[in-house]
């Protein structure tokens, strides 16, 4: 090799080295603020909640969670209630409370029902419309019977990845519920909560969370649940997620399609009782209908033609439109054919709202109609309640109402930790919800499902819960006459918080 070639080739190795260094350090660049020390705010306050009056702490601020070298690797911003003058830690449950997405901040559940205020949207399906927003005091809350501690995962909220850590370490099926169970961990070594009563409650794929949670609290950190409350819960996805193949997600959806075109007066034969009538739809789904999808092809015309009058009185569809989707349908083409005549459109976290759209023809809808109806006024109320309640101030962080706002987001579906179909998307933890059941006698789960709910309708999560992994007797469901956030809907919002107070008083029922 002659000098030339030589100092070429040197030079190529180290072009290449420095381009292979750079990279490296722009991957570590995930754009993470620099929070040197956590930041803490705290105020006192008094309200009445339950009938009771009730003197509490403030407290909105940082919780390091570190890696194994003890290195700070995430900032969990949380926002806390904490009853005053209490003598014995171990009379006073608390309960941590996060919303799903999943990247979704806990801005819903802290504003919309279980926060010490709560933004006023209206109760029966209209829009939001624009501030000023009221926010009004929430004596129906449970304050009087638990500490509240509110969650924001990493990404949400003022929660942040720090330093080198790539946030998408706490992105993922399993990545997420180890970070939000060692910031729990953390939170209740922090505040010497040992021995205080302990539930979590999770909304939509925040029960998924929560599964996966129940789990590593117990298996891992050896923190025994006194319970966990399932808002609008998505546990197995087979159960709640179309696709082709997939007959338990057709099985599932369709008591909410009744209930829906039962809601907007769309059957042939509307009976009195929705309760009943939801009953005898759950019964056909899980027998007649289920069977007929199994038999497919093999089903006589007689036996097709007795299903579809079936399916047409249960959901208000057009026998000719069932006959030609082979009795499968679509959860999406539902909400654009139940009042196509109509031109409208109903919405899929609420099926009482409707839209309407320009084109009548399409076969999905362009959005959904209760999505844009209720998200601004969360938002305004949780930015005003932070710096107007809690006395928040921090200028160098934004409120995300997700994480899908932060760089590199992507979600990890994966839980078999092995290259599988789909990316995993079919999530099912039963499995580890069970096991943590099983492993803690005193644990019990409340199920609370609005009717009207298309994002985690409310058989899929029966459906969920009947499998051989769940121990029956320890779970509890409740049902409300609105959607996937019931509290929006005020009768419901009442019934809510009646039912969330009841289970956690009777947390010594074993």
């Amino acid at each position: 090799m002659t000098r030339q070639i030589i100092k070429l080739f040197a030079g190529a190795m180290v072009a290449a080295a420095s381009s292979m260094l750079a990279s490296a350090a722009e991957d570590k660049d995930f754009g993470n603020p620099v929070i040197e020390e956590p930041s803490l705010f705290v105020s006192e306050k008094s309200g009445r909640f339950g009938g009771q009056t009730v003197k509490y702490t403030t407290i909105a601020g940082d919780t390091f969670v570190r890696g194994k070298d003890g290195e700070p690797i995430a900032s969990f911003f949380s926002m806390a209630y904490i009853k005053q003058d209490v003598k014995d830690p171990a009379t006073r449950p608390v309960t941590f409370v996060f919303n799903g997405g999943p990247g979704s901040a806990s801005m819903w559940l802290h504003m919309g029902v279980f926060g010490p205020k709560r933004v006023v949207i209206p109760s029966d399906p209209a829009d939001d419309g624009a501030p000023p927003y009221q926010t009004v005091d929430n004596p129906e809350t449970v304050l009087d019977v638990t500490d509240l501690v509110f969650i924001d995962p990493v990404g949400t909220g003022l929660s942040r990845a720090l330093k080198d850590e790539d946030p998408r370490n706490h992105w993922g099926v399993l990545e997420d519920g180890k970070s939000v169970a060692a910031f729990v961990r953390q939170w209740i070594d922090d505040n010497n909560r040992w021995n205080s009563p302990k539930f979590i409650a999770g909304e939509s794929y925040g029960t998924v969370r929560a599964s996966v949670m129940a789990d590593e609290l117990t298996n891992r950190h050896n923190i025994g649940l006194n319970g966990i409350m399932l808002i609008s819960a998505v546990l197995d996805y087979q159960n709640s997620r179309i696709q082709n193949g997939s007959i338990m997600s057709y099985v599932s959806f369709l008591p909410s399609y009744a209930a829906t075109a039962w809601y907007h007066n769309q059957l042939p034969n509307k009976p009195e009782d929705l309760t009943a009538f939801l009953d005898e739809v759950r019964d056909f789904a899980r027998n007649e209908y289920a069977t007929a999808l199994i038999e497919g092809n093999r089903m006589s015309a007689e036996r097709e033609a007795a299903i579809i009058d079936k399916l047409h009185a249960y959901t208000g569809l057009r026998k000719s439109y069932l006959k030609a989707t082979n009795m499968r349908i679509h959860v999406f083409r539902f909400f654009k054919e139940l009042m196509r005549d109509e031109g409208k459109v109903v919405g899929r976290l609420d099926s009482r709202y409707l839209g309407e759209e320009p084109d009548a023809a399409g076969e999905f809808f362009l959005g959904d109609p209760f999505s844009y109806a209720s998200g601004n006024a969360f938002n305004v109320a949780i930015n005003d309640h932070l710096k107007n309640f809690m006395g928040v101030n921090l200028k160098n962080r934004i409120y995300n109402m997700s994480a899908r706002n932060e760089n590199r987001w992507k979600w990890n579906w994966n839980i078999w930790g092995k290259n599988v179909p789909n990316g995993g998307r079919m999530v099912n933890v039963i499995p580890h919800l069970g096991k943590a059941m099983r492993r803690n006698d005193d644990m019990h789960v409340l199920v609370t499902s609005g009717y009207y709910d298309f994002a985690t309708p409310f058989f899929g999560a029966e459906n969920a819960l009947a499998e051989v992994d769940i121990l029956k007797d320890k779970v509890h469901y409740t049902y409300y006459e609105a959607g996937h956030m019931m509290y929006v809907h005020e009768p419901s919002r009442i019934q809510f918080l009646n039912d969330i107070r009841s289970f956690i008083e009777d947390y010594d029922r074993q």
